[in-house]
């Protein structure tokens, strides 16, 4: 089932994308007030202005409705507690994503130096972010229902944790988290007790191997369908993963062995290696495998992959990735994949589809309103924007990142954010696409004021036909 979501808008909005707002802590902050029960048990809409206002549907049962004095029935009591208890619950949330947003800038921050960046500690706050998100809704969800059938059941509004680093991901807190890759380069170091070697550049490889692949099960998948598996510790817990999160963990895993682990992004793959002064030794053949093999999986063998033509004297000329680019790549992946999960419904629906048909001569596109926007599925687009984000504050000037962000925005309905984002975007964008975007943006500006003038109808505050009114506009606009 479907769920089209309505977000307000904030204006104020910071664009810059080193200070990203999260839209999702204004879903928050609605969904918080958007259901109210007075205490004679009858329920209205709250519609969110300062004065506290009830809407005309609350009003006309407040007025059928026979006054009883100042008795207060249990279940309306009860209802009023589960209320004040939802939107301190709702606050609670959002304080949490606005942490987790912080603690994650702050880590990946352009005034650190890279190599001060924990790659692990960046990624367990994208996970705390998403998870506290995707929290506040099952609950919402369970409010909800409790709601429609008037339970008197209240919910527990004690929680065993009031930080996000304190916050419980499949069962650890983020320091818990930490100390499982303490725990792997521990299992590393028994391993290489019994062979009776030095710290053999190889041998340490080896061993990490064994651990990661034998001991510890970890799987590496080229094709990710499932998007737990594209969180770190969802990684850590199952063993099932990306190749990019295995790579981290690779990293991680040997940087507390002392070893420092590089890598480079060859067309759709990323591959690690340990800095040597001898590289021949990583490629030469033992067993069917090399080293280079073993640790980045089977792409090096597949001729169809750029990697299999990597060998010992093309390695040097690869340029290094950053941990700020490798945290880049692993939020590119979590926005592919909850863009594809939101899409499922609309077979071969691509960001830039819109973009497609924005040539003017387009009748479809003359047609095009709010109503032909295709319904995606709300949770995963918001986990996408949110992912797509964070990618923002990495890489501001990223022009196809930051479009694809406002396309986001337009199949979510924010008219005005995606109008900001795709105006940024023309700034940076090679005149071809600056062009096509200048048209769409044209549409999303009509949009936006159907938009507005649909809420002000609703509201009462207009009348008279507003699309007569808006294709006026437009049309007077068109021939100036």
């Amino acid at each position: 089932m479907y769920i089209l979501l309505k977000f307000s808008w904030t204006r104020g909005m910071v664009i810059s994308g080193v200070k990203a707002s999260s839209v999702a802590m204004v879903s928050i902050d609605i969904c918080s007030r958007i259901i109210r029960c007075d205490f004679d048990g009858r329920v209205g809409f709250w519609i969110g202005n300062e004065k506290g206002k009830w809407s005309k549907l609350a009003a006309a049962a407040s007025t059928k409705a026979p006054k009883l004095g100042m008795s207060i029935s249990p279940l309306a009591s009860s209802a009023a507690l589960a209320e004040t208890r939802w939107s301190s619950r709702a606050k609670f949330y959002k304080e949490v994503l606005k942490d987790a947003r912080e603690k994650f800038t702050q880590e990946i921050s352009f005034q650190s130096k890279d190599k001060d960046i924990s790659l692990a500690k960046a990624l367990l706050y994208v996970a705390s972010e998403d998870e506290a998100f995707m929290d506040f809704n099952r609950e919402m969800d369970s409010y909800s229902l409790q709601n429609e059938r008037r339970s008197t059941s209240l919910p527990s509004d004690t929680l065993d944790w009031k930080c996000v680093e304190a916050m419980p991901l499949a069962g650890k807190n983020m320091s818990e988290w930490m100390a499982e890759l303490d725990s792997i380069a521990r299992e590393v170091e028994a391993e290489l007790v019994p062979r009776d070697i030095g710290c053999h550049l190889v041998e340490v490889l080896d061993a990490v191997n064994v651990v990661l692949f034998k001991s510890r099960g970890f799987k590496r998948s080229s094709v990710i369908v499932n998007s737990k598996c594209a969180y770190l510790h969802s990684v850590l817990s199952s063993g099932y993963c990306s190749a990019i999160l295995l790579s981290v963990i690779y990293i991680e895993v040997c940087r507390r062995l002392n070893l420092t682990i590089v890598g480079s992004r060859i067309g759709e793959e990323f591959l690690i290696w340990p800095q040597t002064g001898n590289p021949e030794e990583l490629f030469k053949v033992t067993s069917g495998h090399s080293l280079f093999g073993i640790v980045n999986g089977k792409c090096v063998d597949d001729p169809r992959s750029m990697a299999s033509d990597i060998n010992s004297n093309s390695l040097s000329e690869l340029e290094i990735a950053t941990n700020r680019d490798i945290i880049g790549i692993a939020l590119a992946n979590l926005m592919r994949i909850h863009w594809k999960r939101a899409s499922r419904a609309n077979h071969g629906l691509m960001l830039t589809s819109p973009l497609r048909s924005v040539d003017k001569s387009d009748e479809k596109f003359k047609k095009t309103d709010a109503s032909t926007v295709p319904l995606l599925r709300p949770q995963d687009l918001r986990l996408a924007i949110m992912a797509s984000q964070r990618l923002l504050i990495l890489q501001p000037h990223n022009w196809a990142l930051r479009r694809d962000h406002g396309m986001m925005l337009y199949y979510s309905r924010e008219y005005e954010e995606a109008v900001q984002e795709l105006s940024i975007c023309m700034v940076f964008a090679p005149e071809e696409e600056a062009e096509v975007l200048e048209a769409f943006v044209e549409k999303l500006h009509l949009l936006r004021l159907e938009s507005s003038w649909k809420n002000l109808e609703r509201k009462g505050t207009i009348r008279g036909n507003w699309r007569i009114l808006i294709f006026s506009i437009a049309l007077e606009k068109t021939t100036k």
